[in-house]
């Protein structure tokens, strides 16, 4: 057992030092937010009850346009369905509208002209893409659950 505490302390320092922070990371709790989905939703921190996939995207990003499909067939997998995936696309609405019918099925879609907007600032957002998946955790704070998911990898029913 001690041997992989130490296994896992080493890659998880190792993985610090090989990539630059894009968002907060895992284990750090979620900013304060309050806006409205696309579709007039109320949304919040507090409304993250469960385990959720969030994924920020820019229509003026070369990786965000490879990664969205990605995320919308990861996202279809998600225990849950949509109220479990949340997506933001950050930037000029004609030129984000694109992005933003390609998510509406499969999450509640926030859109920002800038990303120091509510949710941007929130998960303390320095990237596109990112996609990370939160949680609450014992105490009831929405955390970091996963700050690299692998949208290759479908996720695995509760």
């Amino acid at each position: 057992m001690i041997k992989r505490l130490r296994e896992h302390g080493e890659l998880l320092a190792a993985r610090a030092v090989d990539r630059p922070r894009s968002a907060i990371e895992l284990g750090e709790p979620v900013g304060e937010f309050a806006t409205h989905t696309v579709d007039g939703e109320p949304l919040s921190r507090a409304t993250m009850t469960g385990t959720t996939l969030v994924g920020f995207f820019t229509p003026t990003c070369g990786p965000c346009k490879e990664q969205l499909p990605k995320f919308v067939e990861y996202a279809r997998t998600m225990p849950g369905g949509r109220d479990r995936v949340l997506a933001a696309v950050v930037g000029d609405a004609d030129l984000a509208a694109p992005m933003v019918a390609e998510l509406r099925s499969v999450a509640k879609v926030v859109t920002q002209t800038r990303n120091e907007e509510p949710m941007g600032a929130a998960f303390e957002i320095m990237a596109f893409p990112t996609v990370l998946m939160v949680a609450p955790d014992a105490e009831g704070d929405v955390v970091v659950t996963d700050d690299a998911v692998d949208l290759s990898r479908p996720t695995l029913p509760v």
